[in-house]
Formats: C-alpha cells, structure tokens, sequence
C-alpha cells in the first residue's frame, strides 16, 4: 500500500482546552472532535465486532473501567463524561475508547499495533547533560485520521502532545518538565478492572512533576492491564513494565539509552507474557535498534529520527502495512513523536519516519 494512500486528513486537527474544572475541561475537547470521533467509534465498533466481543460485552466493560476511574481520580471520569457531552456522544462509548487496550485484550483475532521507543541522555545546549525521546505509533491504518494534537491545560499542569480521537492522552510532555512515551504490552491476565492504561497516561502528565514523583504516582494506581511508560525528565529517564503482576523497572541498554519495542524487559510479567502478540518481530526491531544506535550513537533528534528509518530487509520500526492483509492486521506508523523535557515540546511527525521530509511536522509547547 502506498504510504499515500493511508487516511490522513489535509489538515490535521489540533484540540486545545483550558479549564480548572475537568468536565468542562473535557466538554470542550469533546466540542472541538464531534464530526471525527464518531469515525473512530465506528472504526472501533468494527474492529470490536472482529475481535467476537459483543456490543453487551463492550459497554459492561466500558462502564466497570468508568467506575475504576471514579473509585481513583473521579476528575478523570468528569473529563469523560464532559468529553462524551461535549462531542454528543454515548458515555459508555467514549469509555470504551479509553479502555480500549483493555477491552481488546479479550482478543486473539485483533492482534495490538507495534511501537518503537527510544530515549537517550544527550548534551545539553548549556551544559551537562539532558534527554531527548523518540517514538512510532503505530496503529491500524483505519484510524490515520482519528488522531489528534493535544494541548490540555487546568489541571496540576498543563500538557501536550498525541492522542487517538475521544481518548484523554497517550504521548507528550508537561509544563513542568515530564515526558512520556506509551507503548502496548500483553500479558495474559490482562483484563477492564483496573485504571486503563491510557486513562493512567493523563493522570502522570496532569500531575506528575518529574519522573521520580511519576514513578510513586503510577504504582499507587490499581492496574489490571498492561503498558509500558518511558518516563524522563532533563535528570531521569525510567522505564517501567506495567502489568497485572505489578510494576517493575527495567533495565536500561546501557547508562545513557532506554530502548522499548513490544515485549516485556523483565521477568515477573514476561513469564505470563501473550508471545504470538508480538514475537519475533519485538525482539527483532529492539535488537536491530540496539546494534544500530552501538555503531551510531545518536545524540540529537535529526539523529533519533534516522535511527528509526528502516527498509526492505529490515525490522519493521519504519512500520508500513501490508495491502493484501485484512481489517485487524494492518498497520502502520500513523504518527512520529520527539519529546524534549528540558524544552518543554513535542515534535508531531504526520507520518512514519521515513516520511519526515515530505509530511507535515507540528510543534507544540507545554
């Protein structure tokens, strides 16, 4: 398929609220994603319906992850219910839309998207040292056009970044310093009950300050599903494997670089690991980045985003889909993220890397 041919919008749409109280705070994101949120929903109902959950099933689900939202930060379900109000949309819908990693881990017929993450400690332009971070989000190509740019403010901090259209945040960066990239584990005790993961994302930028005060936030928060954070400030990065068995940090690929693709890095959660999810490709897309960024230290975003440039031959880290391949199992790399805490920006590529001289680039400031 050509890379032309994905569903991108000429003009991609960018959602920005200011609010001290979050339903207000949601009902105006909620207002400015009407008319493409109810495409997402339709995608998603589509792509439940392939995963053999039923609608009863979806909206059970999404109402049980909306009161463990409630029972832990009931700001969070406001901003649901204002971002459902303000786009007129069903509550439990635009729930499902934040649970939907959850709900589709009841699946085996929708196998998640694939990301590649890396974070390295760099030079700063003053002096000592800072970190840049660098990220794919690749997800189904159906969806190219129900993603959004971000700039959320009212809360502990104000926030900014990538998010799917409906669902609170995924990848950016806050006021005061904290990045944040996402990517999808499987674990097979993953399940609705817990904070959904990308529910939690918002949580850590709206109040985290750093990555140690991110760290403590997220194992007080009752997980039931899993993820992975890559945390960094100017002084820290940290990357941490979510699970059902907990939170644990894993290990680095050496002192300056965070590397994450799609498996588990250590071995409580990856001895329940869901391996047809991902492997051989994770494994082969984190040891091909390893040995390219040993050969070629990479030291600014010019060179973090060559690094994730791939071809024929190559892991998929430039992730392009196949055009034979059905509904569920194509996917490409919607979108490229570069996070810089010290500069409090995102860096929002339209495009996979490969695309980063012909598509359309946005910044954004926290």
């Amino acid at each position: 398929m050509p890379l032309a041919s994905f569903p991108r919008p000429a003009h991609r749409l960018h959602v920005a609220a200011d609010a001290a109280d979050p339903r207000e705070r949601g009902r105006q994101r909620g207002a400015l994603l009407t008319g493409g949120l109810h495409d997402a929903l339709d995608v998603y109902d589509r792509l439940f319906a392939l995963a053999e959950i039923p609608r009863t099933t979806v909206r059970d689900d999404a109402h049980r992850a909306l009161d463990a939202v409630d029972a832990f930060r009931p700001a969070l379900r406001a901003q649901i219910e204002g971002l459902a109000d303000g786009a007129g949309a069903d509550l439990w819908r635009v729930a499902a839309l934040n649970a939907r990693t959850e709900i589709l881990a009841r699946s085996r017929a929708v196998p998640p998207g694939e990301c590649s993450t890396v974070v390295r400690r760099v030079p700063a332009p003053g002096g000592g040292t800072t970190h840049l971070g660098i990220q794919t989000w690749d997800w189904h190509v159906e969806l190219g056009s129900s993603w959004h740019t971000v700039d959320a403010a009212g809360g502990t901090h104000r926030y900014v970044g990538l998010t799917e259209h409906g669902i609170l945040a995924k990848i950016g960066v806050n006021s005061a310093g904290l990045a944040l990239h996402f990517n999808i584990l499987g674990h097979r005790d993953d399940r609705v009950g817990g904070i959904p993961v990308h529910v939690l994302a918002a949580l850590v930028l709206e109040e985290a300050a750093d990555a140690d005060e991110a760290v403590d936030l997220i194992r007080s928060a009752p997980l039931t599903s899993s993820g992975s954070f890559l945390l960094f400030d100017e002084r820290r990065a940290v990357l941490l494997d979510l699970s059902p068995d907990g939170v644990f940090e894993a290990p680095a690929v050496d002192d300056a670089t965070r590397l994450r693709t799609n498996h588990f890095l250590t071995p409580a959660p990856a001895r329940h690991e869901k391996t047809w999810l991902y492997q051989p490709d994770s494994g082969e897309r984190y040891a091909f980045l390893r040995d390219r960024l040993a050969r070629t230290p990479a030291a600014d975003h010019d060179a973090l985003l060559r690094l994730l440039v791939t071809g024929p031959g190559e892991p998929p880290v430039t992730c392009v889909p196949d055009p034979e391949a059905p509904l569920g199992r194509r996917w490409a790399s919607l979108a490229t993220v570069l996070l810089d805490p010290a500069a409090r920006t995102a860096r929002v590529l339209d495009g996979t890397p490969a695309e980063h001289a012909d598509r359309p680039w946005y910044e954004l400031r926290a």
